[in-house]
């Protein structure tokens, strides 16, 4: 059985834990004392929603080393070694009893149900669960209603026998170790599994660069047999080669953002060779290319040929580049004045200035900047900075139309180069802007959501003709909010339902004010989600449309656009994981799999529609978010009697399952759902798990259950996590069993 009181203490290492203690010891004791005050610290509870539950266990082991009186004003180093040997002691029932003692204030060997409620209240506050905690008195009453209903108080035993039921009592397995293999051996097992896994990114990268690096060289050697070249040398053929790369850049960087132009493409058969998923990478990678460019051309211009071309004897200067200077020789100021020169410094200073303010530290507000600037760190300076690029195509076209060394139009390519998907995108904007009224919505019903899981959920009338595939998004703009800004969505309905809906979390300004505009104009009951009323919204829209509050703001959208997770379908086994409102993608597909299961009207033996088995992994860290969610949580355990879906819900907030601070929710959420089949947690029929999943477990454990399969990994939330999943995909693949890793991009 494991009942463990300090996390991070790995088997083998406590001398070395004990040693950080002491030293921790050294800097918290006064007068070589630790107070109860910074006891938890020291013993690595640092947190201050663990300080109460570490007082508790000070309080216990104090009246355990007899000593209550003496640790009032602290312990020296000695009684800190009674405790640290009693809290890491490797006997079951010592640690058991030192649980009990912890619930048992008044040391009378029984625990009185008000003892049981203080002792969940600072279980509760160690894993920032406020509506548990709310509810101790209830749940302390659960307790004793199962253990000792004629309230003589529980023994030792009686609750010992109960833990060894609630707490995970086998040590994780360890992990079949293959046959060792070189260094070699390894490295090119690994490279072929990256190859398989990136094929596609791999031959687009290689073809842009070679594109790159080709049109560079024939630009290069185009003007080292030019006249220009024995005044300006190589300089010259620098700066034109850089350009050349240039104009393509600044023609491609547009593709990606085309959405309209990637849905239709994503549908083709394009979509088995290009990697259409990742085009918000492929546009900031194009982007490194122009910003390259644009140092090698401007360098080689303003140190280098420059100065080569105003230095360079007038006589020389006349012979060979007289006729294309109408036979001035120009001197840096007048090159600096021309158009070329004006044009190129104004581009300049556009793109660092947009290009600033795209990167992430800018767009995510990782940046505080003083009044008046404290707007440039937000999405909207960065969405409203990349319209100045407008003004950057224009500009480039002027100067590529200018420039010194070409008088034939012929030979002036930049237009040529970017026209076309100048065109497209330019189509696709005007398209969206004067056919927003294609998809009036109407908001038939909206739910707000308090607290630290604030969200609004909107549910819409399906406009007529909008067709889409689980797993798509919207963008989404309120007038009321701004004119000009739209944002995406992922769609959370499925394309069976007869609705619209979207879930917002409150996160930047635009959301928190569209949540406040919602919440003046919802209906008192649609403030307060209850279970079995409005919770249920969540995967079923109001039959009665006579609800719809006139009150509403105005919404438009416009969409769908594909998205990763649209490719569900390509596999027989799906794994979801969505971190915190990263589930919303999910929702969806999550929906359609159900809608497919109450549908039932496929006989045996028939093909099938969607996947054989889906694995979906939520994992929040605020026990509010639970409301939003709990509707499509109560649908698979309502409605999938075949077990088509496994679903994981996971507290992150909480400590892990076997920490002494979850020992008593472990024991109460047994009970309860036991009793009534809801979850503690959740308030949900999903059982939910305590701290974060190991995901190399999870797909150790899914490889092992599918082998010879296929498998479609679809993630949603932070970069760092997608990182350490992309890793695991490609170590848990073999040659029969293969994890495919899909990440959403907005």
């Amino acid at each position: 059985m494991s009942l463990h009181f300090l996390r991070n203490t790995p088997k083998g290492k406590e001398a070395e834990a004990w040693e950080s203690t002491k030293e921790k010891f050294n800097e918290l004791a006064v007068n070589g004392k630790l107070s109860r005050k910074n006891f938890g610290p020291c013993i690595g509870k640092k947190d201050e929603s663990d300080q109460g539950f570490a007082g508790g266990l000070y309080d216990a082991l104090a009246r355990r080393n007899s000593i209550s009186a003496v640790a009032e004003e602290g312990i020296t180093l000695e009684q800190l070694r009674m405790f640290w040997q009693d809290i890491t002691t490797e006997d079951v029932d010592s640690r058991l009893r030192l649980f009990f003692d912890m619930c048992d204030k008044n040391g009378d060997g029984l625990l009185s149900e008000e003892e049981v409620k203080e002792a969940i209240v600072l279980s509760a506050s160690a894993n920032k669960l406020a509506n548990l905690k709310k509810q101790a008195a209830s749940h302390a009453e659960t307790i004793f209603n199962e253990l000792d209903p004629q309230r003589r108080g529980i023994k030792m035993s009686q609750l010992a026998t109960l833990l060894k039921g609630m707490v995970d009592c086998e040590e994780k397995k360890t992990k079949t170790q293959g046959r060792r293999s070189t260094t070699l051996a390894n490295f090119f097992s690994t490279a072929e599994k990256l190859i398989h896994e990136n094929w596609k990114r791999i031959w687009i990268i290689t073809l842009w660069l070679t594109i790159n690096l080709g049109l560079f060289l024939w630009k290069y050697y185009q003007y080292k047999n030019k006249g220009a070249y024995q005044i300006m040398g190589h300089c010259l053929c620098f700066a034109k080669g850089a350009a050349e790369t240039l104009k393509l850049n600044m023609a491609l960087i547009l593709f990606p953002v085309c959405r309209r132009t990637l849905t239709k493409l994503r549908s083709s058969f394009l979509s088995n060779i290009i990697p259409f998923d990742d085009n918000l990478e492929f546009h900031k990678l194009i982007a490194i290319g122009i910003v390259i460019g644009t140092l090698v051309h401007v360098l080689m211009h303003l140190t280098c040929d420059f100065p080569k071309l105003v230095s360079c004897p007038n006589e020389k200067f006349l012979r060979i580049l007289g006729s294309k200077f109408d036979d001035k020789q120009p001197s840096y100021l007048d090159l600096l004045g021309s158009v070329p020169g004006i044009t190129g410094i104004a581009m300049i200073l556009v793109m660092a200035f947009v290009f600033t303010l795209a990167l992430q530290s800018f767009r995510k507000r990782a940046l505080k900047f003083p009044k008046p600037f404290h707007h440039l760190g937000s999405f909207i300076s960065f969405w409203f900075a990349h319209h100045l690029l407008i003004l950057v195509y224009i500009l480039l076209i002027i100067h590529g139309y200018f420039i010194f060394l070409t008088k034939d139009w012929t030979q002036k390519t930049t237009w040529m180069y970017i026209i076309v998907p100048v065109l497209i995108y330019a189509t696709e904007r005007i398209y969206s802007h004067f056919n927003e009224s294609d998809h009036p919505v109407n908001i038939e019903n909206a739910v707000v959501y308090k607290g630290k899981g604030a969200a609004v959920a909107l549910y819409m009338s399906k406009p007529q003709g909008f067709e889409y595939k689980s797993g798509m998004y919207l963008f989404v703009k309120c007038p009321n909010i701004s004119s000009f800004e739209w944002h995406p969505f992922s769609i959370t309905s499925a394309p069976g339902d007869n609705y619209l809906s979207v879930h917002i979390k409150s996160l930047g300004d635009w959301t928190k004010k569209l949540r406040e505009i919602f919440e003046k104009a919802c209906p008192e009951e649609n403030l307060q989600t209850r279970r079995g009323n409005l919770v249920r919204t969540e995967t079923k829209a109001y039959s009665k449309y006579e609800q719809q509050n006139a009150g509403y703001p105005e919404i438009l959208i416009k969409g769908p656009f594909g998205a990763p997770s649209q490719d569900f379908n390509k596999y027989d086994i799906l794994l979801l994981i969505g971190l915190g409102i990263g589930a919303t993608p999910f929702v969806s597909i999550t929906k359609d799999v159900l809608n497919n299961i109450k549908a039932n009207d496929l006989e045996r033996g028939s093909n099938k529609i969607g996947p054989e088995r889906v694995y979906f992994y939520w994992v929040t860290k605020e026990q509010e978010s639970f409301e939003w969610f709990r509707g499509v949580m109560d649908d698979i355990a309502d409605y999938d009697r075949d077990h088509v879906i496994e679903m994981h819900s996971h507290l992150s907030c909480m400590h892990e399952e076997g920490d002494a601070t979850t020992a008593l929710i472990a024991m109460i959420q047994k009970l309860q759902h036991e009793k009534c089949g809801v979850d503690v947690v959740s308030e949900s029929r999903i059982v939910t798990h305590f701290g974060k999943p190991d995901w190399s477990d999870v797909l150790s454990r899914i490889a092992s259950t599918h082998k010879s399969s296929q498998i479609g990994v679809f993630y949603c939330g932070l970069p760092t996590v997608a990182k350490q999943l992309k890793k695991l995909c490609q170590e848990s693949s073999t040659d029969s069993t293969k994890f495919h890793f899909h990440k959403e991009n907005f």
